[in-house]
């Protein structure tokens, strides 16, 4: 499994077991927002999502090493109550960096299922165990999976176009919305509102 190195940029995604549904209702998906700004926002910058019935995408940019020590610190020090913890005990490798990401995106799966189980009366897991991850390094790959992540619903047939379906960053990115995702990033990449919109006439291949 790839690690999530600090400073890197991965698109991250998951599916449903079999041919379980991770979304059934509007309020599921507002859900799954939430859960991402609780656990993911601190330990990753967004730049694009789509949320699907059934698998969802995330392209984001882990943070770096001194803002993840400083989270893994305040857990440490949370965990142990130990108010004396020294620095040189708090010095965490690129492995345990990686695995407290990792952690965070297992919290968001585990603490979705538990209230989705709750609320339709099912047991057991909903997404799949190894959330995959692909690291990107190459600016026009990184455009064109903008582009990828926001057509999902229309290759799947569900909408027409990006703008028509809710549950995508594409809507936040072209309005002033309060949002989760780094929309000035993203439209910089763009170079601008103009080209980002025209950039989304039509799928792009990736």
């Amino acid at each position: 499994m790839e690690p999530l190195i600090p400073g890197k940029y991965y698109h991250i995604y998951n599916h449903a077991n079999g041919n379980e549904q991770l979304i059934s209702e509007d309020k599921n998906y507002r859900f799954f927002l939430l859960k991402i700004k609780e656990y993911i926002v601190p330990v990753a910058d967004i730049y694009t999502y789509c949320l699907m019935p059934n698998h969802f995408h995330i392209l984001a940019r882990i943070k770096d090493e001194e803002i993840l020590t400083g989270l893994l610190k305040l857990k440490t020090e949370s965990i142990t109550n130990l108010q004396t913890l020294k620095q040189s005990n708090l010095v965490q490798n690129e492995k345990e960096l990686s695995d407290y990401v990792s952690k965070q995106f297992s919290n968001l799966f585990s603490s979705y299922t538990q209230a989705f189980n709750l609320l339709y009366n099912r047991r057991g897991s909903l997404f799949l165990k190894n959330f995959k991850r692909k690291n990107i390094d190459d600016d026009t790959y990184f455009v064109r999976l903008i582009n990828y992540i926001h057509f999902n619903p229309v290759v799947h047939g569900f909408v027409n176009r990006p703008a028509d379906w809710k549950y995508s960053s594409y809507n936040a990115i072209v309005s002033s919305a309060p949002t989760l995702v780094l929309r000035d990033d993203v439209l910089n990449w763009f170079d601008g509102l103009g080209n980002f919109m025209h950039c989304h006439l039509r799928p792009m291949e990736i």
